[in-house]
């Protein structure tokens, strides 16, 4: 007598071992296409970490270019903000170079 899809020696019916094989390859079907979403989704995330990157890099070159320009005499700087960003730039510049001489001089031991 065949009771649950089993056939009288308790093995799978071909109907079990049919529905197991369309289990499996629906499974596999779906993590190939969240594998693929995942991949394209870090795919542009890469991108997206290297456009900000070159981003960054401009606007560094650009203040740089800026500063340049206005301690050249090139560019007249009246805006405010942008005198007290040049002003915060140039304490850091000095701050920076401070550190460096400090550490220099413990690697010297004095």
């Amino acid at each position: 007598m065949n009771t649950h899809g089993k056939n009288d020696n308790n093995k799978p019916s071909d109907g079990d071992s049919n529905d197991w094989k369309g289990k499996f390859s629906e499974l596999v079907n779906t993590c190939q296409s969240e594998l693929k979403k995942t991949t394209k989704i870090g795919m542009k995330m890469i991108s997206a970490s290297q456009s900000n990157t070159q981003l960054h890099d401009t606007y560094e070159t650009m203040g740089r270019w800026l500063l340049e320009q206005v301690d050249a005499g090139k560019i007249s700087v009246e805006d405010e903000e942008i005198r007290s960003m040049i002003s915060k730039v140039k304490e850091l510049e000095v701050q920076l170079k401070d550190y460096e001489r400090e550490v220099q001089d413990i690697k010297k031991g004095e």
